[in-house]
């Protein structure tokens, strides 16, 4: 499992798709999180804006993301 670093509470969705390298712009994760393709925390989520918050596993094209950070 990769990890998505953060230095902040939260990260939106859309940005650690982009961080992880896994999209190459904004666009291209607003349509791959928009058709159902990723997952958090084992869920479904079409959310762009999700908050993604430290220790959420985050699924994409069968890879694992954590995000590891702030936990407050």
């Amino acid at each position: 499992m990769k990890q998505i670093i953060i230095r902040d509470e939260f990260i939106k969705l859309g940005q650690a798709l982009k961080l992880a390298g896994v999209v190459s712009t904004g666009v291209e994760a607003k349509y791959e999180i928009e058709s159902g393709k990723v997952k958090v925390n084992g869920e479904t989520d079409t959310r762009r804006g999700r908050k993604c918050r430290n220790k959420d596993i985050i699924s994409y094209r069968n890879e694992e993301f954590i995000i590891t950070g702030n936990d407050k």
